[in-house]
Parts: structure tokens; sequence; C-alpha cells
């Protein structure tokens, strides 16, 4: 489930100026606050991602369940 950014407007001294919840992706977007009912906008925050990938080689790859192809022509490829 993701989790969303709220920037309430004009601050709340009970809430704070923004919060966070987590909704699923499927929720419709919120309009007020669920704590004040003041009306809130979406925040677009960061997000965390790897820092460093170890790369895919062919028998990882395979032993994951995907086919490898190796091109051997123009548009002809062949299982490895």
């Amino acid at each position: 489930m993701p989790i969303y950014e709220y920037e309430i407007e004009g601050g709340c001294k009970a809430c704070g100026p923004t919060f966070t919840l987590r909704r699923p992706a499927s929720a419709p977007d919120l309009t007020k606050c669920p704590a004040c009912k003041k009306p809130v906008k979406k925040i677009i925050s960061g997000f965390s991602t790897p820092t460093h990938l170890k790369p895919l080689s062919i028998v990882d790859a395979k032993k994951a369940g995907f086919t490898v192809l190796k091109r051997v022509g123009k548009g002809e490829y062949e299982r490895q």
C-alpha cells in the first residue's frame, strides 16, 4: 500500500502542516483532513530506490523462470 503525503491548507494546530497516510492506490483522493476536516492537497514526495543493483546473468534469469534468447541473425533468435 503506498504512502501519500498531504498538506493542510492554512495549517492546523492539532494536525500540523502536513500528514501522511497509507492508502490503497484505488482509493479516491482526499479533499479534507480526516481529523480536522480542513481542505488538503496531495504533495509529490520523494521515494526510495535501490542504490546498487546486481546485473542479471543468464543463469540467474533461467533460475527465475525467464526464457533467454540469443540473436542469431536479423530478426532471428534461438533459445539459450
